[in-house]
């Protein structure tokens, strides 16, 4: 895991070097749903070292959105996913369903409530 925050803490340097030079309209988060609070762990983590590596002085440029890949396979996991939105105050913009951008689909949130009520 520690190898894990390693790599995660390089990646966040150069996408927020990225984000700072490029000024982009939106910063999504993509993470895979499957792996469940995992997943929260991993957009926090990564939200604070966009966070830490924004340039001195400058606001420093969060994550924008959440899309969560094989969303159709996550079955009890589901509540992560909620998780995510809600601890960062940022919406679920898409979830992937398949292999191909056609299964890039908006969140059916109602589909969501109904999963958990099962």
């Amino acid at each position: 895991m520690e190898q894990w925050v390693m790599q995660m803490e390089k990646i966040a340097t150069v996408n927020a070097s990225l984000i700072r030079i490029n000024e982009p309209d939106l910063v999504l988060f993509v993470g895979e749903a499957l792996v469940g609070n995992e997943a929260v762990d991993q957009l926090v983590k990564f939200n604070q070292a966009l966070a830490d590596h924004a340039a001195l002085g400058a606001e420093a440029r969060l994550i924008d959105g959440i899309v969560l890949t094989k969303f159709d396979t996550i079955d009890d996991k589901v509540g992560a996913a909620i998780s995510m939105a809600y601890i960062t105050g940022q919406p679920i913009v898409f979830v992937g369903t398949g292999q191909t951008y056609k299964d890039l689909k908006s969140l059916n949130a109602a589909a969501v409530v109904h999963s958990l009520l099962r």
